[in-house]
């Protein structure tokens, strides 16, 4: 019975005179979303955007792909009524509540709303004069203005729309609107989650992953380019940069303190991440580190790896529990991808007794180690890199 969706946003109603780039950025996300499914007509009107779907489309296709659309805050799929005459559009509301609820021993609320001020009766009005015909055509409906069952919404425009059914969207912003930003994406639970959060907030999302061959294998990386295809349901195609980070992580391993290799291996993760955000035009790196999760995201070591960055670094998971993140990647699909058995180099590397609270001064002597050859490795490795272009 459905052959359209109302969608309703939230935050974009609170953007002024701006809020139409929002809009826009929000109509074409959609058309994007929903181009791979059919021809889907998709307009913008008065603080609404309408869906109008094809013949024998898919509803819940169609309802899972809007529900991987930044920005969208509520989903309505709403009968379409070509009258906004009087006695016609009561007709239909009555015929649609009469196939929608083939039980109508329910409590209910109308609502409505109009376009246009000179239409002959007012909001309330079109509520009361409703309800009255309701409980006049099923009389076993009850009105509950306070606690209804169903709320029946009206909408009387250049034509009418009828819906009473609300499926609850993702939120956030327009992928697109905020800038861009590069996701340090590895194979474990917290990145792609970060990622995700960062976009719902209208970032665009390059990633970059270090592997380290032999020790990682192709099957780790393959493990890492399917979680940047489920986040990318979400953000968008994702420009993935896989960095070999085999070579700069043994000279790190035979010139440092051992004890030092995990916080001097992410510094250098950082500066060529950062380098390739500058290539990419980013405005920030993200990552997915939570303090105190391991001994890599103590206070003392967040502060050691963001030295070397000179943009910001967004770590949208600071706070979080674990189990708070592993909510998350449940919800949206990466959690049993992330777990699979395919270590990155991060995790083969890592020091038997790590330092927790790493001093600058003493890591940046270390670092000094390095001079003879690592610029020529980080220039090499960035060279070489591979680009996977996810969607």
């Amino acid at each position: 019975m459905y052959k359209a969706f109302l969608i309703k946003y939230a935050e974009i109603g609170i953007k002024g005179k701006n809020r139409y780039i929002f809009e826009n950025a929000l109509r074409d996300q959609i058309k994007n979303s929903l181009r791979p499914l059919g021809d889907y007509l998709v307009t913008k009107e008065q603080g609404r955007i309408y869906i109008e779907c094809p013949d024998g489309y898919d509803y819940e296709e169609t309802v899972e792909a809007l529900q991987c659309v930044f920005g969208i805050a509520q989903i309505c799929p709403v009968m379409i009524i070509d009258t906004i005459e009087w006695e016609p559009l009561t007709q239909a509301v009555g015929d649609y509540v009469e196939e929608r609820y083939p039980d109508k021993n329910f409590t209910f609320k109308m609502e409505a709303k109009r376009s246009d001020k000179n239409y002959p009766r007012t909001s309330p009005e079109i509520c009361i004069d409703m309800g009255a015909y309701l409980l006049r055509r099923f009389p076993e409906m009850k009105v509950d203005v306070h606690n209804p069952s169903v709320r029946i919404m009206v909408e009387v425009r250049n034509r009418s729309y009828v819906y009473s059914e609300v499926i609850m969207g993702p939120g956030g912003m327009p992928v697109g609107t905020n800038g861009k930003a590069m996701l340090l994406l590895s194979g474990g639970i917290d990145s792609p989650v970060a990622g995700y959060m960062i976009a719902k907030r209208g970032v665009t999302i390059d990633a970059v992953y270090f592997h380290a061959p032999p020790y990682t294998s192709e099957r780790a990386k393959q493990k890492v380019v399917d979680l940047a295809k489920l986040i990318s349901k979400y953000t968008g195609p994702i420009k993935l940069n896989v960095i070999n980070f085999t070579d700069i992580q043994l000279y790190i391993y035979e010139k440092c303190p051992h004890e030092e290799l995990t916080i001097i291996m992410r510094r250098y993760m950082m500066r060529i991440a950062e380098k390739i955000a500058e290539e990419s035009g980013c405005l920030g790196l993200i990552t997915g580190e939570s303090i105190g999760q391991v001994a890599s995201q103590t206070l003392h070591s967040l502060a050691s790896t963001n030295e070397v960055c000179s943009m910001p670094v967004y770590r949208p998971l600071i706070a979080f529990d674990k189990q708070d993140i592993v909510d998350i990647a449940e919800r949206i699909n990466t959690y049993e991808t992330s777990i699979l058995p395919f270590e990155d180099c991060c995790t083969i590397f890592v020091a038997k007794h790590p330092v927790t609270k790493p001093s600058l001064k003493v890591i940046r002597h270390s670092e000094r180690c390095l001079e003879e050859k690592i610029e020529e490795m980080v220039k090499t490795a960035m060279d070489s890199r591979e680009i996977v272009f996810v969607q």
